[in-house]
């Protein structure tokens, strides 16, 4: 059996009411897939940043970079194919898209939310005046509404529903 088709049972297995009531079964997948890929990033920088870079600048000769930018920088690449390929193959896995296409798409979807969260931010933070940890937390579920948009009507656009 594929993993992707464990993952599918696995995540599957907590549909059920009151969830299954509210959400489409590809809505969850996608909520599961992009909770359990910011569970793995945040691991992946504790143990970046603690045991890899040491909480040392990395020292590149021709630039220092510090060791939480130098941390995301390396975790960055885990989590978006991470989480591309749990959108390809668990949320949106009958998408008729290419894959190479769907790797662009996911991309520029991925910018589109950077994009997004640092508007968001910026709004909340500079002209609403709200502190920067409840302002981030609402940028974040405004990005993550995007994100699903994105992922749902451009980067795996036709993926049929389960």
């Amino acid at each position: 059996m594929r993993l992707s088709w464990l993952i599918i049972r696995f995540v599957d297995w907590f549909y059920i009411r009151p969830v299954a009531a509210v959400l489409p079964r590809q809505t969850f997948r996608y909520i599961v897939c992009g909770g359990a890929n910011v569970v793995f990033s945040w691991v992946c920088y504790f143990l970046g940043y603690n045991f890899v870079f040491d909480k040392q600048l990395l020292d590149l000769g021709f630039v220092v970079i510090s060791p939480h930018v130098a941390t995301m920088l390396a975790v960055f690449p885990l989590t978006f194919f991470t989480g591309f390929w749990l959108n390809r193959h668990v949320a949106f896995r009958r998408s008729p898209i290419p894959a190479g296409t769907q790797v662009f798409r996911y991309l520029l979807s991925v910018a589109g939310s950077v994009v997004v969260n640092y508007v968001c931010l910026k709004f909340f933070v500079e002209f609403c005046g709200f502190w920067a940890t409840p302002s981030q937390m609402m940028a974040t579920f405004v990005t993550m509404i995007y994100s699903y948009l994105a992922a749902k009507y451009f980067t795996f656009r036709h993926a049929a529903c389960e």
